[in-house]
């Protein structure tokens, strides 16, 4: 069967972290600016292969300076690394339910990791594109990626957690 690509219709797709601030809250971010692929045997999802990757300069957690942080070399270091990566994913179907399995590289640190995704299926559009939707879960530990950072209250509370959880909804469109 011929190999069909599906991008990330950024307009129908989120991409969200969420990591606990002084233990007793959580802090929830996105990226504005993303961009992937997938490439499968037509609609059987099981065995494609994926990869994304996400503009360090869009993140969003609705403070400006925490963000301007976020984007220092305290954390992302942006200039010099302008981009996470994701690549050499492969989807495995695992009951109604698909694995990702790939390469996450953060600044210049590239781990194997494995992410939950839940296939929402298929459908076609009012436009007659067809169109599929994945919620995609997993959770990281930040200091693993070089996102080393740190500091601790006068009462010993810890600022910023070290695993942080990602969510994306994706849909993704037949090209």
């Amino acid at each position: 069967m011929a190999t069909t690509k599906w991008n990330i219709d950024p307009t129908h797709s989120e991409v969200q972290f969420k990591v606990k601030h002084l233990v007793i809250s959580t802090v929830t971010g996105q990226f504005n600016k993303f961009e992937g692929s997938i490439e499968s045997d037509g609609e059987n999802f099981d065995g494609a292969s994926a990869s994304f990757q996400l503009d360090i300069n869009s993140i969003s957690t609705n403070v400006a300076d925490r963000d301007a942080h976020l984007k220092s070399d305290d954390f992302f270091s942006a200039e010099k690394f302008p981009h996470i990566k994701f690549s050499n994913g492969i989807l495995t179907k695992k009951g109604d339910d698909f694995k990702l399995v790939g390469d996450l590289t953060i600044k210049d640190i590239t781990k194997f990791v494995t992410l939950d995704v839940e296939y929402g299926g298929s459908m076609t559009d009012g436009y007659g594109q067809n169109k599929a939707g994945f919620e995609v879960n997993g959770k990281i530990n930040r200091k693993e990626f070089g996102l080393t950072w740190s500091m601790v209250t006068e009462a010993g509370g810890v600022v910023v957690g070290d695993d942080v959880r990602l969510h994306l909804n994706i849909q993704a469109v037949k090209a």
